[in-house]
């Protein structure tokens, strides 16, 4: 739910801020105005391609922040302040985006703020005339009824890609080149003749020099033992120095001091004259060993400098060598374990196929109906949906099902159904939406619904009706709405006036966005009404607005 939107230097806007309420939300003001600038920030917000024109003119960049709680999120209070989502634009075209005050992409915003929020235009309207947006709605609206049978098509169907990948892996190495398959049995057999294991090369690394220079460790522990603990050595010289020391013990605490730290460092030094001792004996200097370490690394280098740099390099050029070859060697088992996996993963997915479809067919009627019924309320004299559920050819089937759905538009009783693109006008195809939404009221993830132009070419009772409907759409969604119908603005829950003026700092011409209450909406909903605000005008306005807020 957007709970605001701030825009900056975009078209005529300079500086405009829209809190839009929970419920409906419209805006309204003459055409040209400005109301599509405000469309087109949200667009920004929910993704849309950005243009360096959109720019106000003067200005180096534009900027739309807006404001929004995700329904799950406000309702366990996980997110309190909701979230925060940043676009801007320079005269350039480029574009910085930004999500709870990190950058963000593009397909960021769409995916947070833009799943939340459904822009229906005239262009969005016409997406009805294409059968390919009727299965999603018809899904959306089916909710439980279809999601359990989707599930197990979207498994079905991700086995059968699998199987079908493996097979096709499979065939490719029996038609390898084999010049390719020669250079893996070359691989494999060499490398495969030393044998090299996981972390052999780094122990020997470090083993090595130890047994190339055995005899000058040795010497060099035998060495410091006796600078240690021979004759005269430092911890012979250190116990003299203590027993000096101990000869004067308690006449100076300063120097007390000092012979205890004489004690233990001869603790020190005694444990490491033991160390090198040990270690001294442990040294064992082996030729035959040292021959064989470095004929062992020789080898190692010899295959790294084959197929490395680095030894993992090896390993993994074995491993891909291996698979090749055992897929050619091994091909015709492996091909009839892979068909015979594939053929069972079709099965599979016809069954599924055929479960999503019956559930789809038996959601038809009742969306149907349930649209229908809207479709009543709006005025359309006696129009109604049908829903076409029918099995594409095999070919076509892909990861949404195997089913076509298709709209159908009955322009009254006894008619014979069509299809929207054929019948339809574009006034009938944007109530048909409207009446869409309605009926898919809480079955969809969406919370903001935005129409622009809803009531292009409605009026009289029909704009009523649109009115009432746009009402009942709002107590389950958030709805703002750009109008030029006061039966709708008096319906409102927030009434926003857009115009043009001057601006007090530069002189040029802006859009100006003013929340209107009392006397001032009075006054709107009159210029709506008959283009004054004459005495007849205002009663007829106060009418409408009492009666709206009673109904």
């Amino acid at each position: 739910m957007l709970d605001e939107l701030h825009v900056r230097n975009l078209a005529l806007i300079g500086d405009a801020t829209l809190r839009p309420a929970p419920g409906l939300t419209v805006l309204t003001g003459e055409t040209g105005a400005g109301k599509s600038a405000l469309l087109s920030a949200i667009k920004l917000l929910i993704g849309e391609r950005a243009s360096g024109d959109a720019v106000r003119d003067g200005a180096t960049e534009l900027s739309v922040e807006g404001a929004f709680f995700v329904r799950g999120e406000l309702e366990s209070q996980e997110f309190p302040d909701g979230h925060v989502a940043v676009r801007r634009v320079n005269a350039q075209g480029r574009s910085h985006c930004a999500l709870d005050g990190s950058l963000a992409t593009v397909s960021q915003l769409a995916s947070s703020f833009g799943a939340t929020v459904d822009l229906c235009g005239q262009h969005d309207h016409q997406r009805l005339l294409s059968p390919a947006s009727h299965l999603p709605l018809l899904d959306s609206w089916a909710g439980e009824g279809v999601a359990s049978a989707r599930s197990d098509y979207d498994a079905a169907w991700a086995a059968r890609r699998d199987a079908a990948a493996r097979l096709d892996e499979i065939l490719e190495a029996r038609s390898a080149e084999s010049k390719r398959v020669e250079d893996a049995r070359f691989a494999l057999s060499r490398i495969d003749e030393v044998a090299p294991e996981q972390g052999e090369y780094e122990e020997l690394e470090a083993s090595l020099p130890r047994l190339q220079h055995a005899e000058a460790l040795a010497k060099a522990a035998n060495d410091g033992h006796e600078a240690l603990s021979g004759d005269g050595g430092a911890i012979d010289c250190l116990n003299a120095a203590i027993s000096s020391l101990q000869a004067v013990e308690g006449f100076d605490p300063a120097l007390d001091k000092v012979g205890e730290a004489l004690s233990e460092t001869v603790y020190t030094l005694e444990d490491a004259s033991r160390d090198l001792r040990r270690y001294r004996d442990d040294v064992d200097f082996d030729p035959e060993a040292l021959e064989r370490a470095q004929d062992r690394m020789a080898e190692l280098n010899g295959i790294m400098r084959m197929f490395g740099p680095r030894m993992q390099d090896v390993l993994e050029r074995r491993e891909s060598a291996r698979q090749l070859v055992s897929l050619v060697d091994d091909s015709e088992e492996l091909e009839r374990q892979a068909r015979s996996r594939l053929d069972a993963a079709e099965a599979e997915l016809a069954r599924a196929a055929e479960r999503l479809g019956a559930a789809r067919a038996a959601s038809a009627p009742e969306f149907a109906a349930a649209v229908s019924a809207q479709m009543d309320r709006l005025q359309m004299s006696g129009a109604s949906l049908l829903v076409d559920v029918s099995r594409k050819p095999r070919a076509q089937w892909g990861p949404s099902g195997a089913d076509q759905v298709t709209f159908l538009y009955r322009p009254g009783p006894g008619m014979a159904p069509r299809p929207f693109a054929k019948i339809a006008s574009g006034g009938e195809v944007s109530r048909v939406m409207l009446s869409i939404k309605v009926a898919l009221g809480g079955h969809d993830d969406v919370e903001t619904l935005i129409f622009d132009e809803i009531d292009a070419g409605v009026g009289g009772e029909t704009a009523r009706a649109v009115a009432e409907v746009l009402a009942d759409l709002a107590r389950t969604h958030q709805v703002i709405v750009v109008s030029h119908l006061a039966q709708i603005a008096v319906r409102a829950d927030a009434h926003y006036v857009v115009s043009k003026r001057t601006s007090p700092t530069d002189g040029r011409l802006e859009t100006h966005l003013e929340r209107v209450e009392g006397q001032r909406r009075v006054e709107e909903v009159a210029r709506m009404l008959s283009g004054d605000v004459g005495q007849a005008s205002l009663e007829h306005a106060r009418t409408m607005l009492d009666q709206a807020r009673e109904s």
